[in-house]
């Protein structure tokens, strides 16, 4: 409830619209189970939605405001009692930027400003931030933001922390390597993609975008670890120019490249029929481990830029099939230039992720006016603008050039075992962590916890406490040998009443206490009954005086364990 002192702002404009008989969607108020799968993370950075695109930002299409609004709908609707975690992740470090795109181009992105440009006039037109890519007011920063937070969501899912990562702010597929292009400054998907590269030997990434995701294709086109797959418009004119069915990837990527070219006008069913049969036969031919999904917004009907004649409810049944495969997802914005359809598919694609029914009536948010002449409903119509120029056989023909290409794949590669790369933030001198958080962000079963296992062999001796032998028998404990000679074990020789014992040495009174060692481990086995001897007539051998010593100790050892007296005839 707003206050009555709240209900209007200092132009005395109220806050919310007065929707006469139009209803009001009431927030959720449940909260989700925290153990319920699937574990889906919400990225949304601080202040992101604040920036603009300088001077010209009144004619230029890109407007990040549409974050604001997507993030106000999302809690207004109460989705975020839905979602598991949400985070304000970091920025990106140029380090982190740098591991895809070049140094030059980062380092002359953290120093230009409006202020500066003319005197960078040249850097500025080698990099190619002019009329789409203009320079304004704290553009580096927007740029981190956006980034981290996709690396942040790329963690996430690398570590087993959720299931599914949603980063609206992210999803600018046209940066490429060197230079901006397409309203893209830094490739946030292909930093994602190569941080779930360390963990998943293969990464399947879909772009419903209604441009060609060129940025994406062109830095794993000769890769077989990432397959592309762009759903978009190719006329050859259209931006970016690229994208057209025959481009198949180079070397190892020969066949890991997909693009299904399509017409002005494509309608819902259409579009849901290519892209379920697309992405089956392709989710069945590489079988991925993880997938990157970017979900342009200018696809929609009544694009400001776009051509397409999509509902906001088929552009969402697209992210629901994808999520039905149960494989780690990353989730991304992407293009979208009127901003309040691309804020209420964002924030329907949300309660679909989270598998939340939401009503078509929006909740009451400050952003009431933007969604005044659509009666603030969440689907309104949008298809039947543009004359649908695609036909069944041409779609047709797409299939089956696509379904050629995946028999080439014969398999999904395989990456060969090899040494895990230290993680992006352990790159950074001035981070320190505990071990803790690292075997936390490692995914191992020793965070929280320290220890040392050892493991010795079962013939070892006692060593202290630390000792873990296995056998569990008697262990006799040293004494102290005291300076007088023991007493050699008397041998009882055969035939007479009282053997002589023998001089014992020094040498042999050390030897005591393994011997005892070795007695003990022989006592734990059942001991046999010595059997009668025959009646002895012959003479004491005198050859039994020369036996060796442990020949003396075995004899008296096996003379002692028999528990039947014998008879001996003595000669007196």
């Amino acid at each position: 409830m707003v206050r009555t002192s709240q209900a209007t702002t200092f132009s005395s404009s109220a806050y919310f619209d007065d929707r006469g008989p139009h209803g009001t969607a009431q927030p959720i108020t449940e909260h989700v189970n925290p153990h319920s799968r699937p574990i889906v993370s919400y990225f949304f950075p601080k202040g992101v939605g604040e920036h603009h695109y300088g001077v010209c930002a009144e004619r230029h299409p890109m407007k990040p405001h549409r974050l604001t609004l997507t993030n106000a709908l999302v809690m207004g609707y109460g989705l975020d009692k839905q979602i598991h975690h949400i985070y304000n992740p970091r920025p990106a470090t140029q380090a982190e930027l740098e591991l895809y795109h070049d140094h030059d181009y980062i380092d002359f992105l953290s120093r230009v400003t409006p202020s500066n440009q003319n005197e960078m006039r040249h850097l500025i037109d080698t990099f190619n931030c002019v009329e789409d890519c203009p320079i304004f007011s704290e553009m580096y920063d927007f740029c981190r933001m956006y980034a981290g937070a996709s690396l942040a969501g790329a963690r996430k899912l690398t570590a087993g922390a959720c299931d599914t990562a949603i980063n609206w702010s992210g999803g600018l597929h046209h940066a490429k390597r060197g230079e901006a292009s397409g309203f893209c400054y830094v490739n946030d998907i292909v930093l994602a993609i190569l941080e779930l590269l360390r963990y998943h030997p293969r990464v399947l990434y879909i772009d419903i975008d209604i441009h060609h995701g060129d940025g994406v294709e062109l830095a794993f086109y000769h890769s077989n670890r990432v397959m592309t797959v762009s759903f978009h418009k190719y006329t050859g004119d259209f931006f970016p120019g690229t994208g057209k069915l025959d481009d198949n990837g180079a070397s190892l990527g020969k066949h890991f490249c997909l693009n299904v070219p399509l017409q002005d006008g494509i309608d819902d069913d259409m579009y849901l029929t290519i892209f379920k049969t697309v992405i089956e036969d392709t989710v069945t031919a590489f079988r991925p481990t993880s997938i990157v999904l970017q979900c342009g917004a200018d696809s929609l009907g009544c694009d400001r830029l776009g051509a397409f004649n999509l509902s906001i409810a088929a552009h969402g049944e697209c992210v629901n099939f994808v999520r039905k495969f149960n494989v780690p997802l990353l989730v991304l914005g992407g293009g979208g230039y009127t901003i309040k359809n691309v804020s209420r598919c964002w924030t329907y694609e949300t309660a679909v992720l989270v598998g939340a029914t939401i009503p078509d009536e929006l909740p009451a948010t400050v952003y009431d006016p933007f969604f005044r002449d659509s009666q603030w409903k969440l689907h309104p119509p949008l298809t039947g603008r543009v004359e649908n120029q695609n036909s069944p056989t041409s779609l047709q023909r797409i299939t089956v050039n696509i379904r050629n290409k995946l028999r080439y794949l014969q398999g999904a590669p395989s990456v060969a075992m090899q040494e895990i790369p230290p993680d992006l933030e352990g790159w950074l001198a001035d981070e320190e962590r505990k071990q803790e958080e690292i075997d936390e962000e490692r995914g191992t079963a020793l965070a929280g916890e320290r220890r040392s296992d050892r493991s010795m062999a079962r013939n070892e001796f006692f060593e202290g406490d630390n000792d873990v032998d296995q056998d569990e028998g008697p262990i006799s404990v040293k004494r102290p040998v005291s300076s007088r000679k023991p007493r050699a074990p008397v041998k009882r020789a055969r035939g007479k009443a009282r053997g002589r014992p023998s001089t014992s040495t020094k040498e042999e009174g050390e030897e005591i206490e393994e011997l005892s060692v070795v007695a003990a481990s022989r006592s734990t086995k059942p001991r046999r009954t010595a059997k009668p001897r025959a009646r002895a007539r012959a003479k004491p051998v005198e050859k039994d005086k020369d036996l060796p010593d442990a020949d003396l100790e075995a004899t008296a050892d096996a003379e002692t364990d028999a528990q039947t007296p014998v008879d001996l005839d003595i000669d007196i």
